[in-house]
């Protein structure tokens, strides 16, 4: 693979996923890297997510594979329900994986942050460091931190989440738009005689939703959402007791697991996005992952975005080795509608899901009982379906897999 002349550095603001991703990824084209991290250790949140085929036909791209399954579990099944369990439909999602030629794996973030800082390597990555702002010149890029430090490289990339600091300097304040309804979140080990090795259940209520994904090592990923006003979903104070309250009389796997988990493991967040942001980028500083594009959970495809983000970011760095700044325009432009399009979708998916009204809840559970299993392939097929970057990279050779550490 061609590489990036060895002058250009590269700082990345942010360590989760997108910003574990891009520093995998530029090491992998030759950028020298230096990741910078607010939090004081890397220790993900308590909860789950999927790593979906378009993510993991990326990375190949670039000749990285990744030990996905052996840390989590490859999806086998995955059924819509009613809030009893009774089935509405089971998707094809498996099927067109295969098809594809990557199979879907959920996995606990903690476990897919320690596989991307594996195959980041020696990248330096400077923990407790807050990003404040950046100066840009001629010849690069200066980030301030709070501390009173600063770094220097040719290039920066925001991948400091929803609430960046590289954002907000590029795009001034902005207002997040709210989803209407609290997301609450846990891990916990469980089976049940009704889940299948490699179940994913989605079950649907009026205003409500659960999810159960089996995330493999005898645990299971699940969340549960309620609409309710902005004010107490952003800042939510219940207990225990008012989520086994709000799913009284759903499926018993529902009931069970909730029952199982400990109060201290659940976490509540706010479900929230932000109008799309068509400029994220200027000179040499660029926006990745949900700094650039933050979306509502409906699809499951924000690690999958901010993955595709930095093979493409890669990709563009690789054929344009003496020009970086170019190489972000070119990122910018080959990503903006695939992101807009994601972004559209899952909020649309959300509303549709997060139905109160009887009679739009029973269109919606009937078409999708009904709808022809190829409309829900091809639905299934434009968001797994990884879009190559546009022309070749020379020398690229996408079998090389990735150095690990053993």
């Amino acid at each position: 693979m061609g590489t990036v002349t060895p002058r250009t550095t590269a700082i990345v603001v942010g360590a989760g996923i997108g910003g574990l991703a891009a520093a995998g990824a530029l090491r992998r084209i030759g950028v020298d890297v230096h990741v910078h991290e607010r939090a004081t250790e890397l220790r993900a949140a308590g909860s789950g997510l999927s790593v979906m085929t378009n993510a993991v036909n990326a990375l190949a791209s670039l000749g990285i594979t990744l030990p996905l399954e052996e840390h989590g579990r490859a999806i086998e099944v995955f059924t819509i329900m009613d809030r009893r369990g009774r089935v509405i439909r089971e998707q094809p999602l498996p099927e067109i994986s295969e098809r594809l030629g990557a199979r879907c794996v959920n996995i606990s973030r903690a476990a897919l942050q320690r596989v991307l800082v594996e195959a980041a390597g020696d990248i330096p990555l400077s923990l407790g460091t807050t990003a404040t702002g950046y100066q840009t010149d001629d010849d690069g890029v200066t980030v301030h931190f709070d501390d009173g430090s600063s770094a220097r490289g040719d290039i920066l990339i925001g991948a400091d989440g929803f609430g960046s600091a590289v954002r907000r300097q590029l795009a001034g304040p902005e207002e997040s738009r709210d989803s209407g309804y609290v997301c609450w979140l846990a891990l916990a080990p469980f089976d049940h005689p009704r889940l299948r090795p490699g179940y994913v259940g989605h079950y649907w209520g009026r205003g409500q939703r659960f999810g159960l994904i089996d995330i493999g090592h005898g645990h299971y990923y699940w969340w549960g959402t309620k609409n309710m006003e902005a004010a107490r979903s952003r800042d939510w104070k219940g207990d225990k007791g008012e989520i086994v309250r709000a799913y009284a009389g759903w499926a018993e796997e529902v009931r069970e697991i909730i029952r199982r988990t400990p109060e201290e493991d659940i976490l509540a967040v706010p479900s929230h996005d932000r109008a799309f942001l068509e400029r994220w980028g200027d000179g040499p500083v660029t926006l990745l992952g949900d700094a650039a594009h933050p979306m509502l959970t409906s699809l499951g495809q924000g690690a999958g975005m901010a993955i595709e983000d930095a093979v493409v970011l890669a990709h563009a760095l690789a054929r344009s080795p003496h020009d970086p700044r170019a190489a972000l325009r070119a990122y910018e432009d080959q990503r903006r509608t695939r992101a807009r399009t994601m972004v559209t979708a899952s909020r649309r998916l959300s509303d549709l899901e997060q139905l109160e009204n009887p009679i739009a809840r029973t269109l919606r559970d009937t078409f999708f009982r009904l709808a022809p299993k190829s409309v829900l392939a091809r639905q299934l097929e434009s968001a797994l379906a990884f879009p190559a970057p546009a022309g070749p990279v020379t020398g690229t050779d996408s079998r090389a897999p990735m150095p690990r550490s053993e």
